[in-house]
């Protein structure tokens, strides 16, 4: 994990450096040192990562664009992890709004956020929104 950590850092430098912050590279290398840093358990880290990739999707590209979509999603699977279920619920309900806009609802996708929905009304004893 340390060496991928020194190579995601290695990368945003010379992004940031080439490119700039908002550049698709760099927060594309941003939003995956957040995976690196969840997936070690470092939340904080994580979600300012995320949070980081988050602001420049969202000017760069919209709120509804599927890669900020995805980092909304990271958001509410951290938030989960952390047992933040009102702020996990709302980064999941607005990646599934988006999704079936951009997808539709069939799409694998849309379905992998019900799902996240679902796992998250079932944690919560929220039993008939977790069967819906």
């Amino acid at each position: 994990m340390a060496e991928a950590e020194a190579m995601y850092r290695r990368a945003l430098e010379g992004y940031e450096k080439a490119w700039g912050p908002e550049h698709k590279s760099t927060l594309r290398t941003v939003h995956n040192l957040g995976v690196l840093y969840a997936d070690q358990g470092k939340m904080a880290e994580a979600e300012a990562m995320y949070r980081r990739a988050l602001e420049g999707y969202e000017k760069g590209w919209g709120p509804e664009h599927t890669s900020t979509l995805g980092t909304v999603h990271n958001l509410g699977v951290l938030y989960t992890d952390q047992g933040k279920m009102a702020e996990a619920e709302a980064m999941y309900r607005r990646v599934l709004e988006g999704r079936e806009k951009a997808w539709g609802p069939e799409h694998t996708s849309t379905l992998d956020t019900v799902n996240n929905l679902g796992v998250l009304y079932k944690d919560q004893g929220k039993m008939a929104e977790a069967e819906a």
